[in-house]
């Protein structure tokens, strides 16, 4: 492979760099558990009573989650097939981002008595399709990045780069504008003379997220471009649509790939549930303030930027199998302790009331910490480290399966069967919280999810189809 300019890899870094305050502000640790106050807060005015508000909060959530499910997996292979067959990647990642700043600066519509719930949480995975969709087209660069020992370290490092991303974005969000009881993190106000009284503080992380991607996606635009010589003037939506059907028939001549597809299909299913509904979580069961998940998720992204970083190298060591198999079995054992713990007890055993805390952690942020918040807290740093570790080497594991003149195509179907069932784990968590009318209880079906996924790697070749081309163009 031809040796690739510094510039170019850091300039494909550098994107998730700038949309990982999405997943981190956004969908997991202010936005997320704002919503879940709000909407709470918005079904007990309607004369719900507290349980149900919880339970409606968590089903809303998880209705939009599945509906974008739905939207993604119909979208993204179609679109990364013409990305292909074009030859152009830029002006698709050009639109999906105006739509990504957009969805994500109405964060900020979303008012603290229920004002814009519906229309905000819509607009919110609007901007969600735009960012997987978006990565799509972002992971099909990476084969052309460097050779198959290479892709591990670059797409862990990748990885862990826009972790740190995550937490800067989180410790400038909590110090200067997340407002709880109308202070920030330190006690003081929200800057910019936002109103505490309207929690604008809070809801400034949609513009903060905006702000963010714009600024830092200048250096991908700048040292990032589409080879000239695989563009095409012209595609035609039927050659695009026979080449995707194509490519999925000839999936059952690539049973490593398939079976790949197929696991990652639920595994990482679960995984963008825990992320989704970690904060949601800490609010309707632990009843945390937004202060104390904000804390919580700078100890879970710290924990992912280093673990990830700590599996590139692993990956690059061992191949990105073990990796995966490793962390999945880790993130099984949150399952367990999520679904079982509660304040007073986890797995039927009494915890301790309250280790009260005094410490300069507990009395920053104004609060008391009990044992079960502690665990909590670990597991949130697990979620983030495997869960960093788990895309990186996934997506290391389907280079090894793909051919680079159609990079975008396979990334499409990544994407596709990722999402093909993205609105399984929703639909489950809202069914199974439906149903016996308990929000740790929603979770139980994510254990299985995992346990396919685990099973289905069994049959993946760690060295994917490369040595095959390799051994056939001899």
């Amino acid at each position: 492979m031809a040796s690739v300019s510094r510039k170019r890899i850091w300039g494909w870094m550098v994107f998730d760099w700038a949309q990982q305050p999405f997943y981190t502000l956004g969908l997991t640790f202010i936005f997320g558990p704002y919503f879940a106050a709000v909407a709470t807060e918005f079904f007990l005015s309607q004369g719900a009573d507290s349980s149900a508000a919880k339970a409606h909060s968590q089903e809303l959530w998880s209705l939009g989650q599945t509906v974008a499910g739905i939207i993604i997996a119909l979208s993204a292979p179609l679109l990364g097939t013409w990305a292909d067959a074009s030859g152009r990647k830029i002006p698709w990642i050009y639109a999906f981002s105006i739509v990504f700043v957009i969805a994500s600066a109405a964060i900020w519509w979303l008012k603290p008595d229920g004002t814009g719930l519906y229309l905000v949480l819509t607009i919110f995975f609007a901007g969600f399709i735009a960012s997987e969709i978006l990565l799509s087209f972002i992971n099909a660069f990476l084969p052309s990045l460097g050779t198959d020992k290479e892709i591990g370290r670059i797409s862990g490092s990748g990885a862990a780069f826009g972790y740190w991303g995550g937490v800067l974005s989180l410790i400038i969000m909590l110090l200067f504008f997340a407002d709880d009881g109308g202070k920030t993190l330190f006690g003081g106000q929200p800057l910019l003379g936002l109103d505490s009284s309207e929690r604008e503080g809070t809801r400034f992380v949609g513009p903060l997220i905006a702000v963010w991607y714009i600024v830092f996606m200048i250096p991908f635009f700048a040292w990032v471009k589409d080879d000239p010589a695989t563009i095409k003037r012209s595609t035609q939506i039927g050659d695009v649509l026979r080449e995707l059907f194509a490519s999925i028939k000839g999936l059952k001549q690539r049973p490593s790939l398939t079976a790949l597809l197929v696991g990652s299909m639920f595994y990482r299913d679960a995984l963008n549930a825990l992320y989704a509904y970690g904060g949601v979580y800490a609010v309707l069961v632990l009843d945390w303030t937004t202060n104390q998940v904000g804390v919580f998720g700078i100890i879970s992204a710290i924990a992912a930027s280093i673990f990830t970083w700590i599996a590139g190298l692993s990956d690059k060591k061992f191949g990105p199998k073990p990796v995966i198999y490793v962390v999945i079995t880790l993130l099984i054992g949150v399952c367990i302790v999520i679904i079982t713990m509660e304040r007073n007890d986890i797995l039927g055993i009494a915890l301790a009331d309250g280790l009260p805390t005094k410490s300069a952690l507990a009395g920053l942020i104004g609060a008391t910490y009990g044992t079960a918040d502690l665990i909590f807290y670990v597991c949130g740093a697990v979620i983030g480290g495997c869960g960093g570790g788990l895309y990186a080497s996934s997506r290391s594991l389907i280079v090894r399966h793909t051919d680079v003149s159609h990079a975008t195509e396979t990334f499409g179907l990544f994407a596709l069967t990722g999402k093909a069932t993205a609105f399984l784990a929703p639909a489950l968590i809202l069914i199974t919280t439906r149903m016996t009318g308990d929000n740790q209880l929603g979770f139980v079906p994510l254990i299985g999810l995992f346990l396919v996924g685990l099973i289905m790697l069994r049959w993946v070749n760690k060295d994917g189809d490369r040595a095959q081309w390799s051994a056939s163009s001899q």
